[in-house]
This record gives C-alpha cells, structure tokens and sequence, in this order.
C-alpha cells in the first residue's frame, strides 16, 4: 500500500486539507475526512450521478476521481451551492417548488449536475434539458418534477415568474410536460434518454 498524501483544495470556498491514502476517492475524501455527507455514494462506478461535484467549475462523479487528484483544486459540492446559509439556491428551491424530490438521495447530485448545466446553457429545449439531465438517475419522480424544476429556473432567470404565472400546483404555461407520455391509471411513464 502506498503512504498517504497530504491534500490541500478550496471547498465550497473554504481551504481544507487532508491527509489520505492515493487509492481514497474524491467522494470518500469529501464525505469521511471533511464530514461533507451531502455528496452521496450509490453505484460508486460513475453510472447514477449521486456524487456529483463542481471541480474546478466542472460536474464530476466524485466517486470517479482521486482524491489526491483534486489537490490544489476547486471543489463545490451541494453544500456551497446556496448562497448563504439556512438559504437555498434558485435550483434547490424549484425542487422544492415543483416537487423535483421524493426519497431525496439523488437530489444533490442532480442540484449539482443541474446548476453546471445551466451555466453552460442558460436557455436549454427541453430536449437539451432532457438530455443534461440524463447522466443522473432517480427511481423515484419519474423526471417529470425535476424537468419542471429546470423550466422554472430557466424562467426566472430571464425574468420571468415561476410556473410560468400560472398559480402554484398548476402546469407551466408552455403545456404539459406529460404531453404525448403514455400513462398507467392516469400516471406518467416517463422516462429519460440514455447518455450518447
């Protein structure tokens, strides 16, 4: 076994530094030597996207990157994506606003994933949306909150009132998201394109 590192990284705009073995993954790093656990582990081969992380301003799957490999860099994790604490960010409120979250445990991977993607893309199709959001799995919604969580960002960001003006519960104003998905006893089957 090889001896440990020390490590040094800006996380969530705060400098921490460990000391780990070279084998130990960025997630590890994050959630046992700096007690971050708002990044979580499930499929731990880079498929579900629930250890998602902003490194160096880019979405990563944690749990796919070394932690010594994130020396010097720039970590965010959903921790630091509210701009301030006890507050939540426009993406962790349209969750909430839209029902975008049911069991939760994809939730900060998908906040994550979500806010990098916006970045990149501030006005996305909902294809685009669709396929941002494919690298994240969720066993739970069915997709259909969390791309309205997306819609309602986008609007507000370019001015616009959240659920399209429409009164809290009702369906934005560009129409259904469900518009041609098949239905089971009147619920959605939705589900998302794979990654290309």
């Amino acid at each position: 076994m090889s001896d440990p590192h020390p490590i040094t990284m800006t996380v969530n705009g705060q400098q921490r530094s460990a000391i780990v073995e070279p084998r130990k993954t960025l997630a590890d790093v994050l959630r046992e030597d700096m007690r971050l656990t708002g990044t979580h582990l499930a499929c731990e081969h880079g498929v579900c996207g629930a250890c998602t992380v902003l490194l160096d301003g880019e979405a990563v799957r944690s749990c796919l990157v070394f932690g010594v490999q994130a020396d010097g860099a720039e970590v965010t994790t959903v921790e630091g994506i509210a701009p301030a604490p006890g507050e939540l960010s426009d993406v962790q409120a349209a969750f909430r606003d839209c029902h975008g979250l049911q069991c939760g445990f994809c939730t900060p991977g998908f906040v994550v994933s979500i806010t990098a993607f916006l970045e990149k893309n501030p006005a996305p199709t909902d294809e685009e949306i669709r396929s941002g959001l494919s690298g994240n799995l969720c066993r739970c919604t069915g997709y259909t909150g969390i791309v309205n969580a997306v819609r309602q960002v986008v609007r507000e960001r370019a001015g616009g009132p959240p659920n399209g003006g429409a009164p809290a519960g009702d369906q934005p104003s560009e129409g259904p998201p469900t518009q041609g998905v098949p239905t089971i006893a009147g619920h959605a089957v939705t589900t998302l394109p794979s990654a290309p």
